[in-house]
């Protein structure tokens, strides 16, 4: 796992932009030249530890610069008869682009973003994988490229501060960060989950390659159904463990973490590590007593993190430091400070359990939204409630559910903002129209998994030098799920199927217990520090941008006292707190 960046003109502190991702990669710094066009790598070597794996990586005329890791790399030598003169899954992708060119991601299983970079044809071969869990920004304007792992190393590379994206800032609104191609910065842009860039001397290609669109209905017979989701699990586990360090895994005693903790502790001849966070307050929050009973059933060497409102505090700078820009998922503080407690015991790579609740119908709210799709909706007075809004999103027969992250709806965000009318922001991503089942699954991996999940999950881990993997999310289990049929995967519980199989590895107190999510007192610890801070810094910066109604952001402050509107102040506060940071 690494920090890449590169440009196609010469830019005099190109070191100090590569400098910015060290944390990402500390193990070796590459920088290769070629024609003014410039390559930078951080690595944090997992496989392959010889220096021969160092990047940018050259063979023949192709340079490479990649984050991520291939799993099925090895394989991949032999179906394709590859002949490498290195260990490392780095090599594989060169030898496969000079096979198929553009034509071998579908090939690929794991998670990356990379460039090569051809010097015959003067051309950039940028990609991302599937679901978007390694990032890839980019600048293209006025014939100048940049592309990095992060934001920052771009904004130091360019003379002037790009102005703010009024898109993005909307989109963050509603779904805790910006979605589609945008970032907070006017110009840069994200490359959007299972997608390449071609660029070369007479054009700039943008190119869909994978998506979950259109996946058909084909698994009906419940007992072979179980069989296959268990192969595949085990299979996705196993793969997930190709390293030549120790993998630890994360532990919180839900459901998921704690049946990818027992699979592997099945696979492993030694002890695994399994590490848990709790809180030493609100305890009402805490999974410690759930983590340490599977960790006994499985018998790992157990380490918990107990953290209180003073490191909670002293780390939200920190995760703004580390995303570029607003970034309203609460849980990344956690997920950060977990991280750093993992690193710090010399571990270098985790596995996590994100994306079961998308593919296995996980969250109890997906079977309150299936109720809105078969119930008579009427037109009624208008009011603030989400249940208004699914009623009212029913009736004029639009996607009721837009992901499990959403915060602010479009008319919410006409009471809180000046001058603003209502968009759909989703419409980029339509699908499943008449199956509301698939499309709770399908609009989550959009939104949900590939803009909010992977960001908290890759920027948080690798702040720490940490690479976090989620078997949940390999592309197989996901395109089997989404062709599981529905009454089947719906069953009498959430994870019904899921649940099944848990049974055969996990106690089941830990299986059928009740689902509780990954939650913590970051708003009352808020409120505890800060108290009307809260609401002075978020007036404080409306002094400056005009952009708010103060007397509906006061009804949210209000509001959140009461525990009611928390997201929708938690949005608010980081983005007043990184803008009076940064302008």
């Amino acid at each position: 796992m690494c920090g890449i960046i590169g440009c196609n003109y010469k830019i005099d502190n190109f070191h100090k932009a590569i400098d910015l991702l060290t944390h990402r990669g500390p193990d070796n710094l590459g920088f290769y030249e070629y024609k003014n066009n410039q390559f930078g790598h951080t690595r944090l070597s997992i496989i392959d530890l010889n220096e021969e794996a160092n990047q940018p990586m050259i063979f023949d005329d192709l340079v490479i610069t990649f984050n991520g890791e291939i799993y099925n790399y090895q394989e991949l030598i032999k179906e394709e008869n590859l002949t490498c003169l290195t260990k490392s899954d780095t090599e594989v992708l060169i030898r496969l682009y000079q096979k198929y060119e553009k034509e071998f991601l579908n090939k690929l299983e794991g998670m990356f973003s990379f460039c090569i970079y051809d010097k015959k044809k003067n051309s950039f071969f940028c990609a991302r994988d599937r679901f978007g869990k390694k990032p890839f920004y980019y600048y293209y304007k006025d014939n100048k490229f940049i592309y990095a792992s992060e934001i920052k190393s771009i904004l130091k590379l360019l003379n002037t501060k790009p102005l703010i994206n009024n898109n993005a800032f909307y989109e963050y609104l509603t779904f805790m960060t910006p979605i589609n191609e945008n970032t907070f910065y006017q110009d840069i842009k994200k490359l959007s989950a299972g997608s390449y860039i071609f660029l070369d001397e007479k054009s700039f290609k943008l190119e869909k390659y994978y998506d979950i669109n259109n996946i058909k209905t084909t698994q009906d017979n419940e007992k072979e159904i179980l069989e296959n989701i268990e192969t595949l699990l085990i299979n996705s586990v196993k793969k997930r463990l190709v390293s030549d360090v120790e993998v630890a895994t994360l532990l919180s005693g839900g459901i998921d973490s704690s049946l990818t903790s027992a699979l592997y502790a099945e696979f492993s001849n030694k002890q695994i590590n399994t590490f848990c966070i709790g809180y030493d307050e609100h305890t009402h929050y805490s999974e410690l007593p759930y983590a340490k009973i599977v960790a006994k059933h499985i018998n790992s060497n157990h380490h918990e993190l107990i953290i209180g409102k003073k490191e909670f505090i002293e780390t939200i700078d920190t995760m703004l430091d580390f995303v570029d820009e607003p970034f309203a998922d609460s849980a990344s503080i956690p997920t950060y400070l977990i991280s750093q407690f993992i690193n710090k015991q010399g571990i270098k790579v985790a596995l996590s359990g994100e994306g079961s609740d998308e593919s296995f119908l996980g969250y109890d709210n997906y079977f309150k939204m299936l109720q809105y799709y078969k119930t008579k909706a009427e037109n009624s007075t208008f009011n603030l409630t989400k249940e208004w809004e699914y009623n009212k999103r029913a009736y004029f027969k639009e996607p009721i559910y837009q992901t499990c992250g959403e915060a602010f709806t479009e008319r919410q965000k006409e009471k809180l903002l000046v001058n603003y009318k209502a968009k759909n922001y989703i419409k980029n991503y339509m699908a499943y129209e008449d199956c509301p089942t698939k499309w709770l699954t399908y609009i989550d991996f959009k939104i949900w998994i590939a803009e909010v999940l992977m960001t908290k999950i890759d920027r948080m881990s690798m702040a720490n030098s940490l690479e976090l993997r989620a078997p949940f999310l390999d592309h197989q289990l996901v395109e089997y799920m989404l062709s599981v049929e529905d009454k089947i995967k719906q069953g009498n519980t959430n994870k019904y199927l899921l649940k099944q199989i848990a049974q055969k590895y996990l106690p089941n107190e830990i299986v059928h217990r009740q689902k509780k999510g990954f939650s913590f007192p970051f708003l009352e610890w808020l409120h505890e520090e800060y108290k009307e801070e809260i609401l002075n810094t978020i007036l404080k910066v409306n002094k400056k941008t005009n952009i708010f109604n103060e007397d509906f952001v006061k009804f949210i402050y209000n509001e959140s006292k009461e525990n009611r509107f928390k997201q929708h102040l938690w949005n608010l506060y980081i983005f007043a707190r990184w803008h009076d940071k940064n302008n």
